[in-house]
């Protein structure tokens, strides 16, 4: 993973930029635990394109890991919005599945 976290940083500091790259970057850092550089990727993504879903649905997943709810539930919900306009049925329910969490967390007092 770290290998290619590398390449795609190398291809963007040389030049490159686009919303495929920036997700690529945000996944893979998010999948390394590294929520922050995540996060400013995967808002890059989001500037190309703001109906795409998934990537939505990553930066909540990397706003959970820096213990963001409120920014979790900001980013899910927009990439709810996005999916349901797009018709992306997959990414609804992951979406409704994720808001449904963090509600019963915080009626738990977590």
């Amino acid at each position: 993973m770290e290998g290619m976290i590398e390449r795609l940083e190398a291809m963007l500091a040389k030049g490159t930029d686009n919303l495929l790259l920036r997700f690529s970057l945000g996944k893979a850092y998010a999948e390394q635990e590294r929520f922050a550089e995540a996060c400013t990727h995967l808002r890059a993504a989001l500037a190309f394109d703001p109906t795409y879903s998934v990537a939505w649905k990553w930066l909540g997943k990397a706003c959970l890991g820096l213990n963001d709810k409120p920014g979790a539930r900001a980013a899910w919900e927009s990439g709810l919005a996005a999916a349901q306009a797009r018709g992306d049925q997959q990414v609804v329910k992951e979406l409704q599945v994720f808001i449904k969490r963090l509600d019963k967390e915080a009626a738990a007092g977590a």
